[in-house]
């Protein structure tokens, strides 16, 4: 709960710093960044909280959970970077709509990986408990079983299910043909 909001605040100081406005493209990089700063923060939670669970204290378990995923959250973020390098390098006008989007993921992820080696292990070690509490328990298995439930509808139905996919896309074909297209969203400054 603190390392998204955190990474995203980080990532809008350095698109403030570089100038560059919150267009389609930049906030597009800002959601696609999000799922990565989730990515990165479950990693080391959850890593530390297997070490909990074996015993270890708060502290211990937060500082092995860290070292251990380390490496992993690291070479992630490279590969991740080393993906977006073409788009920070493409020429013309689409290179330089594409550039602050480059950009804008790259600081994103990169702060990302930095919350999640930093503050989320300090503060895992500071207020992370055992599991004790049975009620999300129930939750979710209340969950998992109005999940069966509503599958086993759409697999008894399948022939709904297909019209409805059909007729879906069918009102996607439509609205590709009506929507106005162009090289540059017309709200864009």
């Amino acid at each position: 709960s603190v390392a998204v909001p955190l990474s995203l605040i980080a990532t809008f100081a350095v698109m403030w710093l570089f100038d560059f406005s919150l267009n389609n493209l930049s906030l597009m990089a800002l959601t696609i960044a999000t799922g990565f700063v989730v990515d990165d923060a479950i990693v080391v939670t959850e890593n530390i909280e297997r070490y909990l669970e074996q015993g270890k204290s708060r502290m211990e378990a937060a500082l092995l959970g860290a070292q251990q995923i380390g490496f992993t959250v690291l070479s992630i973020t490279v590969s991740l970077l080393a993906a977006f390098i073409p788009l920070f390098l493409m020429g013309g006008i689409i290179g330089r709509l594409f550039r602050e989007f480059a950009l804008t993921l790259g600081a994103a992820i990169s702060i990302s990986a930095l919350v999640s080696l930093t503050l989320t292990p300090m503060l895992c070690g500071q207020w992370l408990n055992k599991r004790r509490g049975h009620a999300g328990q129930r939750w979710f298995a209340r969950f998992e079983q109005r999940y069966g439930q509503a599958l086993e509808w759409v697999v008894g139905h399948s022939l709904w299910m297909l019209l409805l996919t059909l007729g879906m896309i069918g009102v996607a074909v439509v609205l590709f043909i009506q929507l106005p297209k162009g090289m540059f969203p017309q709200q864009d400054t």
